[in-house]
């Protein structure tokens, strides 16, 4: 089925010329992604939900990828937004790949032990038949030869190493072992590490095929290999156990990608800051302050912080907080998610005031 797409192979050269600029730091303004969504009353959408594990299992990947595909094609894309699509297997997947217990439900996916909890007892490896791998892959494989040159292919959030572990031992038994296990947690960690960049590196080669890019869950996008790397377990660990479990994988992780991001969530990560600035091929930062917090426009000093560590910085904002941060701290560096909802013509006049406001 032929994707009717309002997106030019001259966007997709701008789209590549312009985050190329903003990844060397050369892009003298912010990047502003917007979307909408029209619909067509005559026309209603499919039921396509925000987690593909919501859609039976044994739903042709070709049925899966029609669903979505018509989304795509409702969508206008202003600004520095491009057509992307990943698909979600829940965060955190590589548990299942590693044979965790997966558990959909409508809004969200659980992971939980399959077998033994005993850190001492974890062995990993790559299993090419594991049914959660193989759906991921067919699914992913399809949409990538489906659209290709039109629509950037995302990875699945494969989830980070510890919250993997986590999922597969339990967050209790982790959180004891660093204390009375740690080898044993180091070991596990870079025994994950190995195996989630065979995962990313794999899904690649199904991406690259498509010919525009790679993006993660996040709306960032690169011409090489970028991801949005993670710790939602650092939350809970001190800075000098970040150093020493956490550390080291995403630098491993950071060697191995061309424009690495972070997802900083919360303000109990704040503490590890320093430690991520120091990783000097970690390209940028995302910064979410979690529920009931205060929005981005509200944390200037945390975000001049990052940029002034010359990291970049994805934030997800409304229209007046992208303002307020381009007017306090200048847009250059940054990449504004518009959360409004917003027409073409609105979209151009926010993007004119930001631009001036460089």
């Amino acid at each position: 089925m032929p994707l009717d797409i309002r997106f030019t192979d001259q966007d997709w050269q701008r789209i590549e010329r312009d985050w190329s600029a903003w990844w060397a730091h050369d892009l003298d303004r912010p990047l502003v992604v917007i979307q909408e969504k029209v619909e067509d009353p005559n026309r209603p959408l499919p039921y396509a939900p925000g987690y593909v594990t919501t859609l039976p299992f044994d739903m042709p990947a070709e049925e899966v990828v029609d669903r979505y595909q018509a989304h795509l094609e409702a969508t206008r894309w202003y600004g520095d937004a491009m057509p992307r699509w990943w698909l979600n297997f829940g965060p955190g997947i590589a548990a299942g790949f590693l044979g965790g217990r997966v558990h959909p439900v409508e809004d969200t996916v659980w992971f939980y032990p399959s077998g033994s909890t005993e850190i001492s007892e974890q062995r990993f490896r790559y299993d090419p038949e594991n049914p959660w791998w193989r759906r991921v892959c067919e699914i992913t494989r399809c949409a990538a030869e489906r659209w290709q040159g039109q629509v950037s292919v995302g990875h699945t959030d494969l989830g980070g190493n510890l919250d993997i572990l986590a999922s597969l031992i339990t967050t209790e038994n982790l959180l004891t072992g660093l204390i009375d296990e740690p080898e044993a947690v180091c070991r596990a960690a870079a025994e994950i590490t190995r195996l989630w960049l065979r995962y990313y590196d794999e899904l690649y080669e199904l991406i690259q095929t498509a010919g525009t890019g790679t993006t993660p869950w996040a709306p960032i996008w690169s011409p090489g290999r970028t991801y949005m790397l993670q710790s939602d377990f650092c939350y809970m660990i001190s800075p000098a156990m970040f150093e020493r479990f956490v550390l080291p994988d995403l630098a491993a992780c950071c060697d191995a990608l061309d424009h690495a991001f972070y997802h900083l969530d919360g303000k109990g990560q704040i503490v590890h800051l320093d430690y991520l600035l120091s990783i000097e091929r970690l390209r940028g930062i995302q910064w979410i302050p979690g529920d009931g917090a205060p929005p981005p426009d509200e944390w200037l000093p945390l975000l001049k912080r990052i940029v002034d560590g010359g990291k970049l910085c994805q934030v997800f904002v409304t229209a007046q907080g992208a303002l307020t941060i381009a007017r306090e701290l200048g847009g250059k560096g940054f990449l504004f998610a518009i959360s409004d909802e917003m027409n073409e013509e609105e979209a151009r006049a926010l993007i004119r005031l930001l631009c001036e406001n460089k």
